[in-house]
């Protein structure tokens, strides 16, 4: 009996487990955010290596629709350095539903409810963390605000739907949250 695994096309081989398991774990921050993990883990193939995990209590995306005009975001992004422009968004509360985190932030940072529609649930970077964002598609908004964060700053940009579109497509929107959001309704327009 031949124990090889045959080769994909490219040569590489085939392997029918690709679990790995933690060996030992190793917590090296834990912040009110984030926490990082440092894993000795052992591979499919039998050796050991580290793995280090950004572990990240999920989050939620909103696009808002106010007739034709899509409600938008601009705010300042200290990783990046810069201010971007994205679909209202925020993290879940320990042992928030993803639908009311989507309700309490569509309310905080746009001052609207409305009727949300799940659109996708994605993992973000699952070659480094294990953050999940849940996107929603709201509409028939009604005003009812929500005080916002304090640390939170922002300002609501209304866009026409079809320019949203355009600068989704040409890359000028450059949060993946929200191009992928964009894109997935221009894709059901079709």
């Amino acid at each position: 009996m031949n124990n090889k695994p045959e080769p994909e096309k490219g040569g590489r081989a085939v392997i029918d487990k690709l679990e790995e398991k933690c060996l030992e774990k190793e917590i090296v921050f834990a912040g009110r955010m984030l926490r990082m993990d440092r894993d000795r883990v052992r591979l499919p193939n039998g050796a050991e290596t580290t793995r280090e995990v950004v572990r990240h209590p999920g989050a939620v995306g909103i696009l808002p629709f106010k007739g034709d005009e899509l409600l938008l975001v601009r705010q300042y992004r200290y990783p990046i350095q810069q201010a971007t422009l994205e679909m209202p968004a925020g993290k879940l509360d320990p042992g928030e539903e993803p639908l009311v985190c989507a309700e309490r932030e569509l309310r905080e940072e746009t001052g609207y409810r409305g009727t949300l529609e799940h659109l996708v649930s994605i993992y973000t970077t699952p070659g480094f963390t294990d953050e999940i964002i849940h996107l929603y598609k709201a509409t028939e908004l009604v005003w009812d605000p929500l005080q916002a964060d304090e640390d939170e700053f922002l300002n609501v940009v209304s866009m026409p739907w079809a320019q949203a579109k355009e600068q989704a497509l040409s890359g000028k929107l450059n949060d993946a949250k929200t191009m992928l959001a964009i894109l997935l309704l221009l894709g059901k327009e079709q």
